[in-house]
């Protein structure tokens, strides 16, 4: 299975909230998408801008609710997680496992190295990094069909 790659530079929140739309406009049900970056990198931006895209509002950072969950008038679900203030025992007992891959939603994870067991198949992988207080360089890969398809479209 081949991987695909993009290397984009955002220059602003708001650009980095548009890619996060224009992720939410082509992404499929079954995708898991892992966020990888330091604090304050963009991470949740973006999925605020996937979930404007899926005609969902209010989506905030779970970094103490350790999961969000948030229903499309699709009928499609976002699911948001953020990891950082687990273990692996922690993140286990989340059991994050039944939302990769499901047929009615999009599963999206912060600090994606926490979790031993992640999914290999239909993964978008989005590295963030600062180049100073506003640009980002943001690398974004995918393996597996329906997140090769995605990232084919950005």
């Amino acid at each position: 299975m081949n991987d695909f790659s993009k290397i984009l530079i955002s220059h602003s929140e708001s650009e980095t909230l548009n890619l996060g739309r224009t992720i939410g406009e082509k992404i499929l049900p079954g995708v898991t998408v892992l966020l990888y970056g330091n604090l304050g990198t963009g991470k949740t931006v973006l999925v605020r801008g996937v979930g404007e895209a899926m005609k969902i509002s209010g989506v905030r950072s779970p970094s103490f609710t350790l999961i969000n969950e948030y229903e499309s008038p699709q009928g499609i679900f976002l699911i948001h997680s953020d990891l950082y203030r687990l273990d692996e025992n922690g993140v286990f007992a989340l059991g994050l496992e039944e939302f990769a891959g499901a047929s009615d939603s999009v599963l999206f994870i912060e600090w994606p190295e926490r979790w031993k067991n992640l999914p290999v198949n239909d993964v978008i992988k989005i590295f963030f990094k600062a180049l100073n207080e506003d640009e980002r360089e943001i690398k974004i890969s995918a393996s597996g069909l329906k997140a090769q398809e995605v990232l084919k479209q950005l």
